[in-house]
């Protein structure tokens, strides 16, 4: 099936989606804060629960999944393409990293993917977060815990029976929210990565 206008702006919509910093917009709206120039300056909600709270950093949480989870089951239906809810969801997770409104920075794209496979691929997705859980708890670094989460989502998705497509898009975000946290991995090699 061709790629027709609505396809193309769905996309587009997705990416806009996925740029909207609501750490950074809570932290600014409501506090008064840039949560930028604080901990660990980053616009996800781990910093933002570290610097305004949990009620806030719970908030962030929720609208960051849901920004990715809205593109899949969402915008993606404006159009009729049949990879669409899978550009729509990288879409969403490139927003949030690459974001439009910070001049193409942005966060590391955890939650945002975790909504995008939420909506396509439950089950490897729902292992993935389990296991997010159990490392944090052990750890208590987030950092360690996206790490192995990314892993273990881009394994899983080769024992469940999905698409080719989105086997390859999995492994790609994956490395990404990788070498987003390349700088936490050092962190942790040498002993020094916050803990929550």
């Amino acid at each position: 099936m061709t790629v027709g206008l609505l396809d193309i702006a769905a996309v587009g919509l997705s990416y806009v989606l996925g740029s909207l910093p609501t750490g950074l917009w809570l932290g600014l709206w409501l506090k008064g804060v840039d949560i930028r120039e604080h901990g660990s300056r980053n616009i996800g909600a781990t910093n933002t629960m570290r610097v305004l709270g949990k009620k806030l950093g719970v908030t962030a949480l929720v609208c960051d999944m849901a920004k990715g989870l809205a593109s899949v089951v969402l915008v993606a239906r404006l159009g009729n393409w049949d990879y669409l809810p899978l550009a729509c969801g990288l879409a969403a997770i490139l927003g949030h990293t690459f974001s439009i409104f910070l001049r193409f920075r942005g966060g590391k794209g955890v939650a945002t993917s975790a909504g995008v496979f939420l909506g396509m691929v439950p089950l490897p997705t729902l292992i993935a977060v389990a296991v997010f859980g159990g490392v944090v708890a052990v750890t208590r670094m987030v950092s360690a815990g996206s790490v192995a989460a990314a892993a273990v989502l881009a394994a899983a998705v080769f024992v469940f029976p999905v698409s080719l497509a989105v086997r390859a898009i999995t492994v790609v975000v994956a490395v990404l929210v990788i070498v987003k946290h390349r700088s936490n991995l050092q962190r942790i090699i040498k002993g020094e990565e916050n803990r929550i």
